[in-house]
C-alpha cells in the first residue's frame, strides 16, 4: 500500500486555489468508493499477503484513514452508502485488533449504529447490529461495553418485541442482544431481563407450528432460532439456581420443536436439549429425565431419517446432528473437535463450548482464527491464556510461499488423479472379467 498523502487539499481548493464550500462526493459517488475500500477489507488474508515491503507506520496512518471515512459515512443520506460504510467497518474490526482506535470513537460508533437501526431498512439494521457485536467483541467485557449495552439494549430489545418490524431486522436484534449481553456478564439483573426477553419469542414455537389465522408462519421460524440459541448462549454463564429454574420451565417443552417443519430449528432444538442435558447433569449428579424412553426414541427417528419429501442436503446435515446429540443424551458422549489456529490448537470437548464457538464464529467468520490468536477476550473464554507472542523470523519460517503452495496442491491432484485411474482400472478388469 502506497505511503500516505496530505489529505484535504484536493477537497479544499477549487480552480485557481480559490476556497469553496462542496461535498467531496455525490451520493452515488460515495456508495461507489465505498464499496471499493469495503471490497479491501473482505479478506483477511489481504492483510497479509506477500510482496514488496512497506512503511508499516504510512499503512497503519492510510488504513486509519479509512476507517474515519468509514464512520463519517454512516451518517450519510443515502441507505446505500451508509449500509456499505458499515459493511467496510464490520470487515476491518472482524480482520484486526482495532482496540485503541475503537476505544477513542466508541460513542461515535456507538450513535452511528443507534440511528441505523432505528431509521435504516433491514438490511441496514443488520449491517449495524453485527457491527454492534463486533465492537464488544473488540473492546470486551468491560465498562465500554457495558456502556454500548446500555445505549442499544432498550432498542434492541423494543425492535425484537415489535411486530410489525420486518423479520430480518428482528432476528438481527435477536443475535445483538444476546451476543451483546454474554460479553458484559457483570449486570445480572441485565442478564435476566435479556433472556426472558427472548423466551418471550422462541417460546411462541412450543404450542403451536400455526399462527391463530391457520396460516403457516414459518417465515417466524428463523426470528424463533435466533431467539433461541441467543437464549441458549446466555444460559451457559447463568448461576446454578438459575439454570435448575430454566431447566424446569423449558426441558419437557423443547422436545415439541423436534416435530417443527424447518429442518433449522430442529437442529436448533436437539443441540439446546443436549446443552441442557449436559448443565443438568453437572448440576445435578443423579439427574433423571422422566421422558427418556419418548425423546430418544424421537432422537433416533431424526438421526435416521430417510422421508422422500425432504431435501438431501436437510436429511444428511440433520442425520450428522441428532447422531451426536443421541450420543449426548443416552450416553453423556460429546464427539471432540480439534480448531487449529496458528502454531495453536483448541479442544471443543462439550456442548457449552461448542455452543459458543459455534455463536462468535458465525460473527467473526473468516476472521475467527485470528481472534482466537490475538483477541484477549476470547482467548479468556476459551480459556487459553495470554496471546503467543512470535517474532518475525519465527513467523516467516511459518508461512509457505505461493510457489511452494502452488507444488503441494500439483503433487496432491496427480497423486489423487493416479489413485482414482487405479480404481477405474479395478471396476473395469472386474466388469470384464463378469
Amino acid at each position: 500500500m502506497p505511503k500516505s498523502k496530505k489529505r484535504g487539499s484536493n477537497h479544499q481548493r477549487g480552480a485557481g486555489g480559490q476556497h469553496r464550500n462542496v461535498q467531496p462526493f455525490s451520493d452515488e459517488d460515495a456508495s461507489i468508493e465505498t464499496m471499493s475500500h469495503c471490497s479491501g477489507f473482505s479478506d483477511p488474508a489481504s492483510f497479509t499477503e506477500e510482496g514488496p515491503e512497506v512503511d508499516e507506520e504510512a499503512t497503519q496512518e492510510d488504513f486509519e484513514y479509512k476507517l474515519k471515512g468509514f464512520i463519517d459515512l454512516t451518517l450519510d443520506k443515502s441507505a446505500k452508502t451508509r449500509q456499505a460504510a458499515l459493511e467496510g467497518l464490520k470487515n476491518a474490526l472482524t480482520s484486526k485488533i482495532l482496540y485503541e482506535f475503537i476505544l477513542e470513537r466508541r460513542m461515535t460508533l456507538t450513535d452511528s449504529i443507534e440511528r441505523c437501526i432505528k431509521k435504516g431498512k433491514s438490511d441496514e439494521q443488520s449491517a449495524a447490529t453485527r457491527l454492534a457485536c463486533l465492537l464488544c467483541v473488540q473492546l470486551g467485557s468491560g465498562i465500554e461495553s457495558e456502556e454500548i449495552l446500555k445505549t442499544l439494549g432498550p432498542v434492541l430489545k423494543k425492535i425484537i418485541c415489535d411486530g410489525t418490524a420486518s423479520i430480518q431486522a428482528r432476528q438481527a436484534c435477536a443475535t445483538c442482544l444476546g451476543v451483546c449481553c454474554f460479553i458484559v456478564t457483570d449486570d445480572i439483573t441485565e442478564l435476566y431481563s435479556t433472556m426472558e426477553c427472548l423466551e418471550n419469542i422462541f417460546t411462541k414455537s412450543y404450542l403451536r407450528e400455526r399462527d391463530t389465522t391457520g396460516i403457516s408462519s414459518t417465515h417466524h421460524t428463523v426470528l424463533h432460532i435466533s431467539a433461541l440459541l441467543a437464549w441458549t448462549l446466555l444460559l451457559t454463564i447463568c448461576p446454578v439456581s438459575e439454570v435448575k429454574k430454566k431447566l424446569e420451565m423449558h426441558l419437557h417443552k423443547l422436545p415439541n420443536l423436534l416435530s417443527c417443519d424447518d429442518v433449522n430449528m430442529r437442529i436448533a432444538a436437539g443441540e439446546t436439549l443436549a446443552l441442557l442435558f449436559e448443565l443438568a447433569r453437572e448440576t445435578e449428579a443423579d439427574f433423571f429425565y422422566e421422558d427418556m424412553e419418548l425423546l430418544t426414541q424421537k432422537l433416533r427417528a431424526l438421526a435416521t431419517d430417510g422421508n422422500k419429501h425432504r431435501a438431501k442436503v436437510d436429511k444428511r446435515k440433520q442425520r450428522s446432528v441428532f447422531r451426536d446429540v443421541l450420543r449426548a443424551v443416552e450416553e453423556r458422549d460429546f464427539p471432540t473437535e480439534t480448531v487449529k489456529f496458528g502454531p495453536e490448537r483448541m479442544y471443543i470437548d462439550c456442548w457449552v463450548k461448542k455452543q459458543t464457538y459455534d455463536t462468535f464464529k458465525e460473527i467473526l467468520g473468516s476472521g475467527m482464527q485470528y481472534h482466537l490468536q490475538s483477541n484477549e477476550f476470547l482467548r479468556n473464554v476459551f480459556e487459553l491464556g495470554p496471546p503467543v507472542m512470535l517474532d518475525a523470523a519465527t513467523l516467516k519460517t511459518m508461512k509457505i510461499s505461493r510457489f511452494e503452495r502452488h507444488l503441494y496442491n500439483s503433487a496432491a491432484f496427480k497423486a489423487r488423479t493416479k489413485a482414482r485411474s487405479k480404481c477405474r482400472d479395478k471396476r473395469t478388469d472386474v466388469g470384464e472379467f463378469f
